[in-house]
C-alpha cells in the first residue's frame, strides 16, 4: 500500500532515502574497520616509572579481574596503581583489598576522600587521587576497563613519540553479567567502535575517551590539573581538547581495550546510553544530528510501517549490513563472535535512544542526576536517583 497524505509520504520518503545511505554508509565503515592500521610492536624505548589511576565507585561485577589485568603487565619499569574512592565504605574497596592480597608485588595506594572541586565527581576523585602519585607518566583509566599484559608498554611507547603529548584508546564491549549485557556490549561493538573508526579515517572527530587518558603530570599542569575540568559532562573530550590546543597530539593506538558491559535492568542501560547520547549532543549537535544515516534498519522499518513500496527488501539489506559489519569488527578487533539474533533489537534500541537524546538535558551518572548546560557544563539536580 502506497503512502497517501503528503506529510507521511515526504517522512516516509526521507526515512526510505536515509536508510538506503545508512546502508552505503555500513559498508563503507566495514571498510574503514578492516583497513584500520594493525596493532604496531612497541618501540624501544626507556620503560619509564608509571602511576596508573583508577577512579572507583560501587563493587562492580568482576572488578578485581579489572584491576588485576593492571598489575600483570609485561612492562620493564616501575608501575604502580592509586584507586580512590569518595567513602571508605564503598564496596570498591573490597575489590581493591583483594588485589592487593593477590599482587604483592605492585604497589597499590587507596585515596578516600569525599572532597568535591565541582559537579563532575569523577574529576574530583581524580583530583584527590593526584595527590597520591609519585611518578611523571599518568595512565587513567575507568574502572569498567579491561587490558591485556603489552597495554603499559604500548601506551608509554606512544607517549614518548615526537610532539604526542596524550594517548587514548579505542574500546570494545565485554558483556558481563545481567540479562541487558550483551546489548550494551553489541551496541558498542556495532554502533560505537566502527563509527569512532569512520571518524577517525576521515578525520571527522577527534575523540578522547575514558577507556584511557594518558599524560605527563607536566602536561596536566600546563592545562590547569583535573580541577580545570570539574564541571565538564564530556571531562574525556574536554581534557583532549585542552592537549590538542597546546599544540600537541593525542595518540591513538591502533589496539581496543576492553569495556565490562553489566546491566540487571533495561532502565539502567537506557539511562546509561542517554548519557553517552547526550554527552556527544552537548559536544557536535549538528555531527550527531547527522548520525540519523547510522540507523538504516530503524529508518527503513518506519518506511515500511508507513506504507513505502519496496521498502521490506531495504530492511532485511540494512540488517545484512549490520551483520557485514560486526564481522569486521571481530576480524579487526578480535572481538568474539556477537549475538547475531540480538542485532534488530539493538539497533532499535539505539535509534531509540538516539531519538531521546534530543528532548531534555538531564542525564543520570551514578546514581546522581545532572543537568546538561548548553556549553556541556553539568549541574547537579537536587535528589539523586537510582543508578
Amino acid at each position: 500500500m502506497s503512502v497517501e497524505y503528503p506529510l507521511l509520504r515526504l517522512i516516509s520518503d526521507f526515512c526510505l532515502d536515509g536508510a538506503a545511505l545508512g546502508c552505503a554508509y555500513l559498508v563503507v565503515a566495514s571498510v574503514a574497520v578492516l583497513r584500520f592500521p594493525r596493532a604496531r610492536k612497541a618501540s624501544l624505548q626507556p620503560a619509564v616509572p608509571v602511576t596508573v589511576l583508577k577512579p572507583l565507585h560501587g563493587g562492580e561485577p568482576d572488578l578485581p579481574q579489572r584491576l588485576a589485568s593492571f598489575c600483570r603487565q609485561d612492562y620493564g619499569g616501575p608501575v604502580e596503581i592509586v584507586c580512590g574512592v569518595s567513602d571508605r565504605t564503598d564496596a570498591a574497596v573490597q575489590a581493591v583489598d583483594a588485589v592487593r592480597r593477590e599482587n604483592p608485588a605492585t604497589p597499590i595506594t587507596l585515596i578516600a576522600d569525599c572532597s568535591e572541586c565541582g559537579s563532575n565527581r569523577k574529576i574530583s576523585n581524580l583530583a584527590n587521587m593526584l595527590l597520591a602519585a609519585k611518578h611523571d607518566v599518568l595512565v587513567i583509566s575507568d574502572s569498567d576497563i579491561e587490558v591485556g599484559p603489552r597495554y603499559l608498554a604500548n601506551i608509554v611507547s606512544e607517549l614518548q613519540a615526537p610532539d604526542v603529548a596524550g594517548i587514548t584508546c579505542l574500546y570494545h564491549g565485554v558483556a558481563g553479567p545481567g540479562r541487558w549485557s550483551d546489548q550494551a556490549a553489541l551496541a558498542i561493538n556495532s554502533h560505537f567502535l566502527p563509527n569512532a573508526v569512520v571518524g577517525l579515517t576521515f578525520r571527522l572527530a577527534k575523540p578522547c575517551f575514558g577507556s584511557t587518558i594518558a599524560m605527563r603530570r607536566g602536561t596536566l599542569s600546563r592545562l590547569g590539573g583535573f580541577r580545570a575540568f570539574s564541571d565538564c559532562l564530556a571531562d574525556d573530550f574536554a581534557i583532549g581538547e585542552a592537549l590538542r590546543s597546546h599544540g600537541a597530539a593525542v595518540a591513538i593506538p591502533s589496539f581496543s581495550v576492553g569495556h565490562a558491559c553489566f546491566y540487571d535492568r533495561l532502565k539502567s542501560l537506557l539511562a546509561h546510553e542517554l548519557r553517552t547520547a547526550r554527552t556527544i549532543r552537548s559536544i557536535d549537535p549538528v555531527g550527531h544530528a547527522g548520525t540519523i544515516l547510522t540507523h538504516p534498519f530503524p529508518l527503513a522499518l518506519l518506511a515500511a510501517m508507513l506504507g513505502a513500496a519496496d521498502a521490506m527488501p531495504l530492511v532485511v539489506f540494512a540488517l545484512s549490513c549490520r551483520m557485514l559489519l560486526c564481522l569486521a569488527v571481530e576480524h579487526a578487533f578480535a572481538v568474539p563472535r556477537q549475538r547475531y539474533w540480538q542485532i534488530p533489537l539493538c539497533d532499535l534500541l539505539s535509534f531509540s535512544v538516539f531519538i531521546a537524546s534530543f528532548f531534555g538535558a538531564t542525564v543520570t551518572w551514578r546514581g546522581h542526576s545532572y543537568r546538561v548546560g548548553a556549553d556541556g557544563k553539568l549541574f547537579a539536580d537536587q535528589k539523586s536517583v537510582g543508578p
